[in-house]
This record gives C-alpha cells, structure tokens and sequence, in this order.
C-alpha cells in the first residue's frame, strides 16, 4: 500500500463466492479490479461495496422515505471503513426506452430547448416569412401611420379555417352587444338564429369598431383595439374600408402576410416527449407503423382466387371475398383476373376500401334480396388487428404485413412544425440534433458571432453549458455521435462513458465512482482518451474503481487488484494488490499474460476457407457509403474499425437481419443495401450476443441449454418414477406437483420487514431444495433432482459419464470454461461473459451443418486473457468444422487470430462507412491504412518476440 494515503478498507467479504476476503483500496485514486471472468470482480466492487455504499446513504433517509424506497440488503461483509458516496456506472443500466436519446441523456437537449425557447427566431411554416410580434402601443402607432384618413373596420379573429354552424357563436356574440360579423370575408348583420353551412371550412371575426383614423377619437381607438385582443385571444385584423385589404396584427408570434399565429416558444414546445412539442402523427417517435402493400400482395402474377392477397389465403365461401368479386365486377373483371391486370385503381379499393356500397346478390347470402354492404379495405382489417383490445395472436398476424417507415409529417425529426420553424443562425434544433458532436461543438463555439446583442446576452450562459457538456463527450471518444441517436441503439461501452461524461460534466469531489468496463466497444486508439477522462474524474478529488481487462488500463492505473486464481467456487481470493510496477514482476495468470510470460499464439497459417464467399453490395444504412463487402465462408472473419466507423451497421443491422429474412421470415427489415449474392452457400444463422439468458431467478443454465428436460426425463424413466407414475412436470419446479408449494419452487421465502431490508431465507418445509419430500425420494446413483442441479458443471460431467445426450450438453459447458458453474445456478447472478458463453455452448451441442454463419458482436466483454483463449480455441473448433464466424471487434488478441479481417473506417460518424482494407491480419497489418492496421503490427511483432 502507498504509505501515508487514506484507504477504502474491506474486510471479511463472503459475497457470492468471494472468500471472506481482506483488501485495501488506496482513497482519492484510479484503481483497477481484475482477474478471470468469475472469479469475483463484479462480487467485490459492485456487490460488496457499491451495495454497502448505497445502503448506507438510504439509511440517512427518515424510516418514512425509506419506506417508498424498498430495503437495502446488506452485503455479507464484516465491516467496510473509508467509504464516500458512491455512483456505479455499469453497463445493464441502459435505458430501452425509443424516446430517450444521447441528447436527453446528457441533459444538452435541455439546455438546446431552452436556447431555441429563448432566443430561437420564428419563422411562418406558410410563407416563410419573419415572426414579428407587437406591443398594444406599437399597433397603436402602426394603425395610425398606414391608415391616416382612412376609415376602417376593427376586427377579433374567433374562427380560423374551421368547419360548423356555429349558431352559438352568434348568439353568444350578439348578446354581448355586437351587431356585425365577417363571415369568409363578407361583412354581415347578426341577426337572431343565424347559422352557416356545417360542412364548409369558415372563417369568422366580430367586428369590434368602425371608425376613421383622424387623431380625434385617440381614447376610442386605444378601447378598441384592448377589446379586439381581448376577443381574438391577442390577435386583431384592420378591414380597410376602400380597398378591403387586410392586415394582421398580435401580441404574440405572428406571420405578417397570412396572420398565422404562434404559441409563446416555451422549452416543452420544442421536446418531443411533451404533446406541446411532438409531431402530431408519429407522437414525437419520428415513425410510423404502416402496412406494406408488398407484403399484403407478395405475387400479382396470381388473381385473387389463387391467393394474391396474403391476409386472406385462397378463395373461401366467405363474405370478404363476396365482397372483393362485387367490386371487381364493377370494372369487368373477376376473381380469376391477375392481379398485375388489374388498374391500381380497383388494387388500391381492395386494399383501401371503396365510398360506394357494393351490391351483394341474393342467391349468396341466401336472402329474398340483394345485400347491400360497405367495404373497408384489407389495410384497415389489418390495422383494427394491430389495435391495443386485440389478442396476442392477432397482432402477431397483423405485424407480419406491417412496416416502419419514417413518419411522412415530420420526415423523422419528431416535432411539430412550429417548432421546427424555429431557427437559429439559419439551423433548426432538429438539425443540430442531427449533427456528430464534433460538428455541433464546433457550430457552438462560433455561433456567438452571428446573433444580435439581445441574443447574445440571453444566450451566453446557454451556450457556455452546451459548450462544456460537449467538450466531455468529447473527450470520452464519442465524436462521433449525434443528440438524436437513440440510446436503444449504443453499445454498453458507449452508453457507460455518456454517462461518464455526464458525470465528469457534475464535477463533484469526494465521491467514489465505479465502473464496469468502461473500454467496451473502443477501439485503442480512443483507449487513451478514456484513460485521461478517468485520471480527469480521479484529479478532481474522487476515487475511481474500474472492472477491466484491459492491458493499457491495468498499466496506467495507481493500483492493481487481481482476482483469482480461478474462476467460480476456485476464485473468490485476492491473489495479488499493489502497483501494476509490481505486479509485473509477480507470477500471477493476470501478470503472466502483460509481462509476456504467457500469451494468445498466433496460428502457424491461417485457413484457405471453402473458397466460396457471401457477398454484401452498396449497403447504405446509417453512416456506410455504399460499400461491397465480401464475407468468406469455412473461415474466421473478424470486422473491425473505430467506435462508429459502421462495423454494426454493416453487420448487425445488414446481413443478419438478410440472412435471418432468408431463413427464418424475420420480421426485422435490413437498413438499404443493392444485393446480396453467395446465400445459398448458407444454410443457418444464429446471433449469439451478451444479454442476459433470462430476466428471473427461475431461468439457469440447465433449462436455457435445454439439458434440464433431458434430465427430466432421464428421473421420469426411473423404477421408483415408474412405480409412482410420475410425469416430466413432476420434476419442475416452475408448475405445481412436484414443487414444493410452500415456496413456490423458488427455494427461499421473501420475508418482507416494513422498514428494514427484505430477507431471504431458505423455506422452512423444503429447506432450498426447491422440491417436495415425494419428488426428493426417487434418486438416480443416490442423488435427487435437487442434487443434481445443486452440481457444478464439472462434477455433473463425471455424473452423468454414461448418459450421452446430456453428456453432450454439459461437456460443451465444459469445454467454454464455464465448469465452475452450477447446473442450477439462477441466470441473474451470471456476468455477461457467462451468459454469452453459455449461449455458444447451447449452439455448440447442436447438430451443425457445417454451412452455419454465427455472429457474435464484442465477444471478448467481461473476459480475462485466459477467457479469451478458451472463446477463441471454441471459435476455432467452430470454424474447423466448416462453419463461418463472423466477429466484431476491438481486441487485438482475437484480431491476430482470425483468417480474414474487415476494417472499416477511416473515422467514426461521417468520416466512417468506407472499407478501408480486408485480407488477412498480416495483410493488414502491412497495408499502413487506417488506426487498426498500426496496433496490429505492433500486436504482431510483440507476439512473435
């Protein structure tokens, strides 16, 4: 420990598997926690003290507000000193929400909001003309210069373009004293009982005074108008008496040619999230649901007796199709006619519906009479299906022929029009949404020069907070995203270090931050950058704690905390604390891999693959400049490229969802592209990400890989089952029978203590074991269904030795290093590595084709060096056996180990979507294109020393 500092003391922390551990943690500095995946890292720093840290600031809360709070569970530890208030920034905490952006994240979409609120410039989104607004005296002045002489009428606008017959309006109008009204533009006498045409838009003003402007009756004329723009809701029109012209005139925005009138701009008017702001058609989320026409009417060679409309299959004796035959009988055509024959007009009336009512005969609905009958359309048939009352399956029918498409009102930007008529420096706030954030510092920075004085003051404080949110994202390596990007779409990494920068932007000291892998989905050039934030945030006067695997992070941190030595029940110890100086010189698996001892070898040749390929050509989504890809098969591809060069554009949003179109008929449309070519070269595609296997305690490893009723079964064929009668369901404990009822088949009861933390503790009757005495009875080699799923993964190995179809299963689990896991173990208490790799094993002990592609996105997070060799030695195996891999990733050792390498870039945002160069690692490394090709050569070299 570095003397004289001031430490974070823990002591005796039995947390999951931690080992009733002691460590020290040096205060007011960047500390890094490391070791394999599993051994405890995440038990240490997320459940142990940032669990501790939190419970404790609860408790200053009265017992009242604790109360709404829910308990905090105190960690099992003994006693935990030097803890300041603590802020986790972890990776699962990202919000699903469509509506939340990296805008209203970082809170920059607030202050934009309130800049445009405050010194925005209207626009008239009908002439395009400048908003001008008046004071009572400037119209004063304005009425007696324009209409010197002239006698006029004074009217309040009370119906603008409306349709009625406002017979209420006029009485209501009349017995206020007035006797005249222009009505679409003709003065007339109100008179008792007067109404209009109800289904004719109207235009209506009370006429509020007939004078001359000759300075005489001043008194007259200030009355009339404070009454006029106390009628029309603080507009007013001058009628000139000669010529019948016009003018409008408004205490708020208002265009000076077509009197259109704006609200007061307030900060709500320009969020999307408030109704005052959003676009009326899409509700302020930029797109629609529409149906796709395609996809109701997939083939127009085939009539409609054959079946060309999708929704409603081959002709039927049914109504819908009596209905289509009168319809097509009115443009001499019938049924059997194609439908690529058919005018779009008789097309669109069947998808759309007709006014007219159709003629139904007699001799089909077995009436004396013809049937007369509206016809609605199959688009509006599909839609009542889509709506909220509808089942389950209905709206699982009606989404097949849905599509999103951009809002067409909007075009995508997500507010109203009004809003969108705010401008400022000739740029609406949609526009600098849309922005990367690079562009918009600079815009910014600069905007200052081209406001007025009484902009600029009102702006300076506005621009000031912009400009340093900015410059922390800035700073985090996030160039390259806009305000508008949703936060659905970022990775876990990206949307760490945005809360990062939000943090950063804080600038609170004494606090003690911890994070959980922030290096995510960075690429080593931003590396550094982030490593400069956190010495920012520590410098400050806070203490850092990082979860990372990362070898530059390791290096540059004040303090080293490794983890191990293995994984799961083996882990759970502090091998080694110190300085990373130290830690080089020490013998731990961690320093092994950075002293060089031990590292991941280069294969002696890369593989020839199977000399076929599928091809991607012109993808254009997000930032891809209409690039060609080539993917070849029977090889390990790796993709690469900076944070936002497009490598999940190109890969997760383009060719799985082709691929999963073609075999699968997913529903997820590709973003554009112009072909694909090389498909029927695949026959399988199966996306293999980090989220977690399932959201409740129920779900493990044993039912996610689906050996559970494998094992089910294997109970079910026991004598004593046999004997007994006992079913499947009876050794589950998800349905009532075998579970035990006193819990539920959780285990443990929830024992709720009002003001205090809730407890869990083991179920009095079954005592954990999940199930009931009867169910407990019938054992196979002595142990019950409880036992087995109470196993670790190596010990249910040699269990189950003489079984194959679940030995098969649990050896795969085996075989990706995860034997330290328990059979039962509840799928929450997994790390994201975990779960990934249990999902590869669940794909593994599948029947492969040998023409399957897997896609698997960042594999390597939440990995140790050791991790990594296991994934990729599994990869490879994969691969071995003629399938296609295709991984995106940053980190250098699976990089040097793939057969062909895709690098996109050159930057990221708008200076991405290019290939920069593909071939194999060595290839890359020597074509001197790009940032990746510079780290994999130093990479290359270090690993041939």
């Amino acid at each position: 420990m570095i003397e004289g500092t001031e430490t974070i003391d823990v002591q005796g922390a039995r947390v999951h598997n931690l080992k009733n551990i002691d460590v020290a943690i040096p205060r007011n500095s960047l500390t890094v926690i490391t070791g394999l995946s599993g051994s405890g890292k995440s038990s240490l720093a997320f459940d142990t003290i940032f669990a501790e840290g939190q419970r404790r600031y609860i408790e200053t809360f009265s017992a009242y507000a604790r109360n709404f709070l829910g308990g905090m569970e105190r960690p099992d530890v003994d006693k935990i000193t030097g803890l300041s208030p603590v802020i986790s920034i972890d990776q699962k905490t990202t919000n699903k929400n469509p509506r939340s952006t990296v805008g209203t994240t970082t809170e920059i979409y607030d202050y934009l909001r309130l800049l445009f609120a405050r010194a925005g410039t209207a626009y008239s989104y009908l002439s395009g003309e400048k908003m001008v607004k008046y004071t009572e005296e400037q119209i004063l002045d304005l009425i007696h210069r324009d209409y010197k002489g002239r006698k006029i009428f004074i009217l309040a606008p009370l119906v603008r373009t409306r349709k009625g017959h406002y017979k209420e309006l006029f009485e209501q109008v009349r017995k206020k004293g007035y006797l005249y009204v222009r009505v679409d533009g003709e003065v007339k006498e109100i008179v008792h009982g007067m109404k209009l045409d109800r289904y004719k838009n109207h235009d209506i003003e009370v006429v509020i005074d007939k004078m001359a402007v000759n300075g005489q009756d001043e008194t007259r004329l200030k009355q009339s108008v404070a009454t006029a723009m106390q009628q029309g809701d603080g507009l007013l029109m001058i009628l000139d008496a000669q010529t019948e012209s016009v003018r409008h005139y408004s205490k708020r925005l208002m265009c000076p040619v077509t009197g259109l009138s704006y609200r007061e701009p307030a900060p709500h008017n320009f969020s999307f999230n408030s109704p005052q702001g959003a676009c009326p058609r899409c509700k302020g989320l930029g797109y629609v649901n529409l149906i796709d026409v395609d996809k109701v009417i997939p083939d127009r060679s085939l009539s409609v007796y054959e079946g060309a409309v999708a929704p409603l299959g081959k002709y039927k004796n049914t109504m819908i199709f009596w209905q289509i035959e009168a319809l097509l009988e009115r443009y001499e055509a019938t049924l059997k006619t194609p439908v690529s024959e058919l005018p779009e007009d008789v097309v669109n009336e069947i998808l759309y519906g007709c006014d007219e009512r159709l003629k139904i005969k007699s001799s089909l609905v077995h009436t004396t009479s013809d049937y007369f009958v509206l016809y609605e359309g199959i688009v509006k048939y599909i839609q009542m299906m889509q709506d909220k009352d509808a089942s389950a399956t209905a709206q699982k029918w009606a989404d097949q022929f849905a599509k999103t498409a951009v809002c067409p009102e909007c075009r995508g930007a997500r507010l109203n029009k009004e809003a969108l008529h705010f401008r400022i420096h000739d740029k609406n706030i949609y526009e600098l949404a849309s922005m990367d954030v690079s562009d918009l510092y600079e815009w910014v920075c600069h905007v200052g020069e081209f406001l007025d004085n009484k902009q600029r003051i009102i702006a300076s404080e506005i621009l000031k907070e912009i400009r340093t949110r900015l410059k922390f994202l800035l700073d985090v390596g996030l160039d390259y995203l806009s305000l508008n990007r949703s936060s659905v779409s970022l990775s876990g990494g990206e949307s760490q270090r945005i809360r990062l920068a939000t943090q950063i932007g804080s600038q609170l000291v004494n606090v003690l931050y911890i994070l959980d892998e922030p290096s995510i989905g960075l690429h080593q050039r931003d590396n550094i950058r982030l490593i400069n934030s956190l010495k920012e945030l520590r410098d400050l006067g806070n203490t850092v704690i990082v979860v990372e695997h990362d070898k530059d992070m390791m290096l540059a941190a004040d303090y080293v905390v490794d983890m191990g030595p293995k994984a799961g029940r083996l882990g759970g110890e502090v091998v080694f604390a110190g300085t990373p100086r130290e830690m080089l010189e020490k013998d731990t698996l961690t320093s092994q891999y950075l002293n060089g001892k031990m590292k991941i070898e280069v294969p002696a040749q890369r593989r020839k693959g199977n000399g076929k390929s599928v091809w991607l050509r012109g993808a254009k989504g997000n930032n891809l400049k209409g690039v060609d890809v080539e993917f070849p098969l029977g090889k390990l591809v790796c993709v690469t490229g900076v944070s936002g060069s497009g490598k999940s554009t190109l890969v997760n949003d383009t060719l799985q969802p082709i691929l999963s179109q073609h075999f699968y008929r997913s529903l997820q449309d590709p973003l554009p592209y112009d072909a694909v070519e090389g498909l029927e070269y695949v026959d399988k595609v199966v996306n293999v990400d980090q989220s977690p296997l399932g959201r409740t305690p129920r779900s493990n490893p044993a039912t996610y890989t689906g050996v559970f009723s494998d094992i089910r079964n294997l109970f079910v064929g026991l004598p004593e089952a046999k004997i007994r009668g006992y079913k499947a369901g009876r050794f589950s404990f998800n349905v009532s029978g075998g579970r035990c009822e006193a819990c539920g088949g959780n285990g443990y009861k929830t024992i709720e203590m009002n003001f205090l933390p809730d407890v869990f503790v083991p179920c009095e009757v079954c005592h954990g074991k999940r199930y009931n005495r009867e169910t407990l009875e019938v054992r196979y080699k002595g142990k019950s269904i409880a036992d087995v799923l109470d196993m670790t993964i190596n010990r249910a190995v040699e269990f189950f030795e003489n079984v194959p179809q679940i030995l098969n299963k649990i050896k795969v689990l085996q075989e990706v290093g995860l034997g330290y896991i328990r059979l039962g173990q509840p799928s929450t208490t997994l790390s994201g590595g975990e779960s990934q790799r249990v999902k590869l094993a669940t794909e593994l002990s599948k029947r492969d084709t040998g023409k399957t592609v897997y896609i698997l996105d960042e594999p390597t997070t939440g990995l140790h060096f050791e991790d990594i060799r296991v994934l990729m030695s599994v990869l490879d195996r994969l691969v071995d056996k003629g399938n296609t891999v295709i991984v995106i990733e940053h980190n250098l050792d699976v990089i040097k180990m793939a057969d062909y390498v895709i690098d996109m870039g050159p930057e990221g945002g708008k200076g991405g979507g290019q290939l920069l160069v593909c071939g194999t690692p060595e290839e890359v490394a020597a074509s001197g294109k790009g940032y990746t090709s510079q780290f994999l050569k130093e990479e290359l070299e270090w690993s041939k020393k």
